[in-house]
């Protein structure tokens, strides 16, 4: 598959080479992160990255566009279904782009925005200091209740009521609960604002079912295609509102992008197509099962999970009792060949680039087909290695050989080259 590039950039060979065998000899925890399959892969580098295509299918500025029409109108059309959202926007590079377009169509700079705060399960893009949405928009940040560690809808309205909103943000990166969207678009609508709900990290479940839907309550839904859809890189922007959707379509080109990337577009198309299969509901159920068994697995070996626990497809680990930081863990974790992120848990005490947690995910070990009785083996993995001494080597070596033959058992990309 890669005789081509070997041939033209040795070095550049030489470090896809490396990250295959990375991906495929590791346990993959990252929250954000998946395996896309064969076919969203090849769709990604085929023919229409050579494609300018400005514009919208039927409405280009560059001619030749009637085949990469039928690309996005695919990637339109199996979105909407998938969603049951009446105007879809699949052109966004990513899904900070796609938040930066919602805003940009119905906010001037200086408005106010209530998000969710980073360092409680947030997202940059939704009023970070150091973010662009916090640079232009006057931003507040809700946070989750001190003692339950999930969402106080209560105190919530209570925040927007004081600071009056023009948009209201929901969705997050670090967050293991169920999101309430009629609730918050009735916060939304007392204080006159908007409602956008960035789903990233949820959609896949979105999609299918197995999560509370934000299309019928959110004036705007965005999402990223990879992570729990299991598709390319990339954003995408939902509504149900005709006026809205032309803002959007306008705040994507010529607002903020150029040329979409058709090649990507056409991969989300793919996609789409798969997440519309049966196989993908059950692939949803086994991320949530293979989820709620780790969590079962760390809290059972003592590790504290902020909220007591999971409803979706990732949880957030404290580890504030068993004295390693977030950074230590991470890297602690890395050496074994166990990858996860560190990230801060709710009422942070340290830098975000210390932290006191750990961020772990199930889809990415749910695409190589691993189940709830691997699960279980990865909590004590993970829970071994975060409790060892630093020069504990021969407990370390015993967890590197232990993924190593778990790995083995569910191959990645076997025939990739």
């Amino acid at each position: 598959m890669l005789e081509h590039i070997k041939k033209s950039d040795p070095e550049i060979h030489d470090a896809l080479t490396r990250e295959l065998g990375r991906q495929r000899d590791g346990l993959e925890l990252i929250a954000s992160e998946n395996f896309v399959s064969r076919a969203v892969m090849e769709t990604a580098g085929t023919v229409p990255t050579n494609k300018y295509a400005e514009g919208y299918p039927g409405r280009r500025y560059y001619g030749g566009c009637e085949y990469v029409d039928v690309m996005e109108n695919l990637a339109r059309d199996r979105a909407k279904e998938l969603f049951g959202a009446k105007y879809v926007n699949v052109q966004p590079h990513s899904g900070s782009g796609a938040n930066m377009a919602v805003y940009f169509s119905v906010l001037d700079p200086g408005d106010t925005l209530l998000g969710m705060d980073l360092s409680h399960g947030g997202h940059l893009t939704h009023g970070s200091p150091v973010n662009f949405s916090g640079s232009l928009y006057k931003v507040e940040g809700y946070q989750v209740d001190r003692e339950t560690e999930t969402l106080n809808y209560d105190a919530i309205l209570e925040q927007a009521r004081e600071l009056r909103p023009k948009m209201l943000v929901t969705g997050a990166s670090a967050y293991s609960r169920i999101i309430d969207f009629s609730r918050l678009r009735e916060i939304a609508d007392e204080v006159g604002a908007y409602l956008l709900a960035d789903i990233a990290h949820i959609a896949g479940m979105v999609a299918v079912g197995l999560h509370p839907t934000s299309i019928p309550y959110a004036h705007f839904t965005t999402t990223t295609t990879h992570k729990t859809l299991r598709g390319p890189r990339g954003g995408m922007i939902m509504t149900q509102d005709k006026d809205l959707a032309k803002g959007i379509d306008k705040a994507i080109f010529p607002g903020i992008q150029g040329g979409p990337l058709m090649h990507i577009i056409a991969a989300k198309a793919v996609c789409f197509g798969e997440a519309l299969g049966e196989d993908f509901r059950l692939y949803q159920e086994n991320v949530l099962a293979n989820a709620k068994a780790l969590a079962a697995g760390l809290t059972d070996r003592g590790l504290r999970l902020v909220s007591g626990g999971t409803d979706n497809h990732l949880m957030l680990v404290d580890l504030n009792s068993v004295g390693v930081t977030g950074k230590e863990a991470e890297e602690r974790l890395d050496r074994v060949q166990i990858t996860v992120n560190k990230n801060t848990i709710p009422f942070e005490t340290r830098s975000p680039f210390v932290t006191s947690g750990i961020r772990i995910g199930t889809p990415a070990l749910t695409s190589r087909g691993m189940g709830t009785g691997e699960m279980e083996e990865v909590a004590d993995l993970i829970y071994r290695t975060v409790t060892a001494d630093e020069d504990d080597t021969s407990t370390l070596d015993e967890v590197r050989r232990r993924v190593s033959a778990l790995c083995g058992a569910f191959p990645l990309y076997p025939d990739m080259e």
